[in-house]
């Protein structure tokens, strides 16, 4: 596997040893989160490029989409020898026609989505496999490797790789432009969503956000069974009594921070309890308690599911305290996920200042998107910028930190 630290690459890799492959990679020698998940399941791998890093005997090269040929000599060297080759796309479609795949796809709340998901049919007994682009807390890493029927997957949108994956139901959280590198337009992001919703199975379902128009659009693409959910009163399952739980000075890393209710139509289904912080995070736990239902589920067990979820790396995570101060490190890279995060860091602490470090992500989405984040951290009282990280797969340069400051 070429480029086996990205999260994707790991779940991948793990999902494949605990099926029997033998499995070993590559990578940059940059230290992620995933090189501790690789050594602990003593996957191998070699840090650095090169065309003898291939084992012999090798069956299958996978590699990761950050990397072509030109620029990779493992890569290069494996087509050249003749040698089958699979996108990392390419090999989790093989897998999704596998199994019933719950795909969950949109610009944000995939990660959480997805694990919150997975985490609920296990809790159910459905022994769910998953492959999910972030450590989860209660699990050792981030994939589940079960003999159920289930397959849920983090569906990216980023290059296509939707096209590749087969679909039994979807969970569709937002959809907002994103990834100008690839997509030169809103239009254009949207269409990649629009077919991926066709493509579900009359007898599967799209589970999609109803508080957004652009959602709600593109879920006019769909043949199947649709269901909305959401805070506004058009939605069939519908988010009610909203409540953040203020923490007390120093928080605690595992407290319930929100109550909600839902109402299905006009069957109320009772109240909830998130660990999970936000609007955002009560509509993620909606999409899965309309999934649940579609699934016939036992609603109780969703419920317990769902109040013990302690969620996953870098999302709202509470990492330590200092001067009485709570640190939290969290992901959000798009303006909208910013908005949503600061909104819900403000609902905890209303009377504590708010002080953000950010590390913009990419050249192409600062530059595309400048003005969006400039306006997206109206919720901090202080903001310091780190200079931009730059991916593997753009030239550096065209913009800077000094012109969002």
């Amino acid at each position: 596997m070429i480029g086996i630290k990205g999260a994707g690459m790991t779940a991948l890799a793990e999902l494949l040893s605990r099926q029997g492959a033998t499995v070993t990679g590559s990578d940059t020698p940059e230290v992620f989160f995933t090189d501790a998940i690789l050594q602990g399941l003593g996957i191998g791998y070699t840090e650095g490029f090169a065309a003898d890093n291939i084992p012999r005997g090798s069956e299958l090269v996978i590699y990761s989409t950050a990397y072509s040929p030109e620029k990779n000599p493992e890569l290069s060297a494996a087509i050249q020898s003749g040698l089958p080759v699979m996108s990392y796309p390419e090999a989790l479609g093989l897998l999704s026609r596998e199994r019933l795949t719950l795909a969950v796809c949109g610009t944000h709340g995939k990660t959480t989505t997805s694990a919150l998901l997975a985490d609920t049919l296990k809790f159910c007994g459905k022994d769910p496999s998953a492959v999910v682009g972030s450590r989860i807390m209660s699990w050792s890493g981030n994939a589940l490797a079960g003999s159920g029927e289930y397959l849920v997957i983090e569906a990216d949108e980023y290059q296509n790789k939707l096209a590749q994956y087969s679909p039994f139901a979807v969970i569709l959280t937002s959809v907002d432009w994103d990834h100008p590198d690839f997509f030169p337009d809103t239009a254009s992001y949207e269409q990649v969503f629009r077919d991926f919703v066709a493509r579900i199975p009359k007898h599967g379902v799209l589970v999609y956000c109803a508080d957004s128009a652009a959602v709600a659009r593109v879920a006019e693409s769909a043949s199947c069974r649709t269901i909305g959910y959401g805070f506004l009163p058009g939605a069939e399952f519908r988010i009610e009594g909203y409540e953040p739980e203020k923490p007390g000075f120093v928080p605690e890393k595992d407290a319930v921070r929100q109550r909600f209710t839902v109402t299905a139509g006009e069957e109320p289904l009772g109240s909830f309890a998130l660990r999970l912080a936000g609007e955002h995070n009560a509509q993620n736990a909606a999409s899965v308690i309309a999934l649940s239902s579609f699934l016939k589920l036992d609603m109780e067990r969703v419920r317990s599911a769902l109040g013990k979820f302690s969620g996953t790396e870098r999302r709202f995570e509470l990492i330590g305290e200092r001067y009485g101060a709570p640190i939290y490190d969290d992901y959000a890279h798009h303006p909208e996920e910013i908005r949503a995060t600061l909104k819900a860091f403000r609902e905890l602490y209303p009377d504590r200042r708010l002080r953000v470090i950010f590390h913009p992500h990419t050249f192409t989405r600062t530059k595309a998107l400048l003005s969006d984040f400039a306006q997206s951290f109206d919720d901090a009282d202080e903001v310091i910028l780190l200079g931009i990280y730059g991916s593997a797969r753009e030239e550096q340069g065209g913009v800077s930190s000094d012109d969002l400051a």
